[in-house]
């Protein structure tokens, strides 16, 4: 949250160059406030573990918020109960006429399929053109991040010789770390990734809009952003649980003993060791950054005003 000053402190110039957020008290007495709305498609199989985990990032907040979660109306759900969709789901059609501060889409294990032979992709097309102008900003994770590059920039994926797996060390761009994203960062941090394609570095360069503002020597690009703040896309999965990379290695060795094992993650490299948590501060950060700087202070109060808002840039 922002500090509160005079308008004619000194600090105030000082605390702005050193990128701190800081609020006169114009500005203060100028804001109204009321609940952020938010939308999460949740496209994860493992449904309720996914909505436990990006609950608890987005709880690390002062901020009242109200989520609504959807799922695709044309992917049948193996893995979730019928009873708790039609209990706490909607469907796109349900609140396509509605208006959202923020945009949540989250990974699903369809990296390997071209994006035109996911089942749901067309769905998934139709909900990434109507946040053009009903979502103020967006913020796309593993997979969504690599469909959304897709669908917006015309940018492919790239298959890897073996599964990406483990907590890898990454680095921020310097360059950029006045961007309000960034705030409070490390210049070096940690984040988990499990997936079985990559965007090169490259092909983000071929976009003016775009930024990359953190990456991995190893992993690639990890954090991806537009200039105006509309758009954020994460590469890994920092919303990840302790246990979440050993729960899938085991499922991965439950069908083939040559499984790839996640890097960095156990002690020792070795699964029966404790697992090394490295990446629980950096993966809140960057949650409550989003939605402090890119939701909750540029949102119109009126999201009446969203629609007319985005199609005047």
């Amino acid at each position: 949250m922002p500090i509160k000053i005079p308008n004619d402190l000194p600090a105030s110039k000082i605390l702005k160059e050193e990128n701190i957020f800081v609020m006169d008290e114009n500005r203060a007495l100028a804001q109204q406030i009321r609940p952020l709305q938010l939308l999460i498609l949740n496209i994860m199989p493992t449904k309720v573990v996914t909505e436990t985990q990006l609950l608890r990032m987005l709880s690390n907040t002062p901020l009242q918020i109200e989520v609504d979660w959807i799922h695709m109306a044309s992917h049948e759900s193996k893995n979730t109960p019928q009873e708790h969709l039609l209990a706490f789901y909607k469907t796109f059609e349900e609140i396509k006429d509605n208006k959202y501060d923020g945009l949540i889409i989250t990974g699903a294990p369809v990296e390997k399929l071209r994006f035109e032979d996911v089942d749901y992709w067309l769905e998934m097309e139709k909900i990434l053109e109507w946040s053009k102008t009903h979502v103020f900003s967006s913020f796309f994770i593993c997979w969504a991040s690599q469909a959304a590059l897709h669908y917006f920039y015309g940018i492919e994926k790239h298959e890897l010789k073996e599964k990406l797996t483990g907590v890898y060390f990454h680095h921020t761009n310097v360059d950029k770390m006045k961007r309000k994203i960034l705030r409070g960062f490390d210049y070096q941090f940690y984040a988990p990734h499990s997936r079985y394609t990559t965007i090169m570095a490259e092909d983000i360069a071929t976009i003016s809009s775009l930024d990359i503002l953190a990456a991995s020597d190893e992993a690639g690009v990890y954090l991806i952003a537009e200039k105006d703040g509309s758009r954020f896309f994460v590469t890994g999965h920092p919303e990840y649980d302790p246990d979440t990379l050993d729960k899938e290695y085991n499922r991965d060795l439950a069908i083939s003993d040559q499984a790839t094992m996640p890097k960095n993650y156990y002690k020792n490299d070795d699964m029966h060791n404790e697992i090394l948590v490295k990446w629980r501060s950096h993966a809140y950060l960057l949650f409550s950054n989003w939605l402090n700087y890119y939701v909750y202070q540029e949102t119109p109060y009126d999201l009446n005003e969203l629609e007319s808002l985005k199609l005047g840039k």
